[in-house]
C-alpha cells in the first residue's frame, strides 16, 4: 500500500530545496502534470518543468496535507521574487505503483499579475 502522503510530502519538499534528482525519484515514467497553462506529460517533461518553476521561486512552504489510498492533495505557498503576495496553490496528486502519476495543480493566477 503506497503512503500517498509521505510520497506528496516528499516531492514537494524535494522541489522546495531544488533538489531534482528526489523530486525524480517522485514521479511514474508516464506522470501527467496540468495547470492553468499547460499540460506536459512524461517524467523528464515534468522534471524540465519543475525545474524552469524551481528556477524563479524562493521558497516553498506546505501548509497543508491529506492522503488517501490513491491520491494526496498538498496545500502551499511559494515565495517569488517581484510578486505582491505569496502564491497559494493546491495539487491534486494521483498515483501508480507507488508513485505519482498525475499532478494537478490549482492556484489563482491573479497573483501572478500584480506586481509589488
Amino acid at each position: 500500500m503506497t503512503d500517498t502522503k509521505s510520497t506528496a510530502v516528499a516531492y514537494y519538499t524535494a522541489l522546495g530545496k531544488k533538489d531534482m534528482e528526489a523530486v525524480k525519484k517522485c514521479l511514474h515514467p508516464d506522470v501527467q502534470f496540468a495547470d492553468p497553462q499547460e499540460t506536459v506529460v512524461g517524467r523528464e517533461a515534468v522534471l524540465k518543468a519543475a525545474k524552469g518553476f524551481s528556477a524563479i521561486f524562493k521558497t516553498l512552504t506546505i501548509r497543508a496535507k491529506f492522503g488517501s489510498e490513491t491520491q494526496a492533495m498538498i496545500v502551499y505557498d511559494v515565495e517569488i521574487p517581484g510578486l505582491a503576495k505569496d502564491l497559494r496553490a493546491a495539487s491534486l496528486l494521483s498515483f501508480q505503483e507507488g508513485l505519482i502519476s498525475k499532478i494537478e495543480l490549482i492556484y489563482d493566477m491573479r497573483c501572478l499579475m500584480e506586481k509589488k
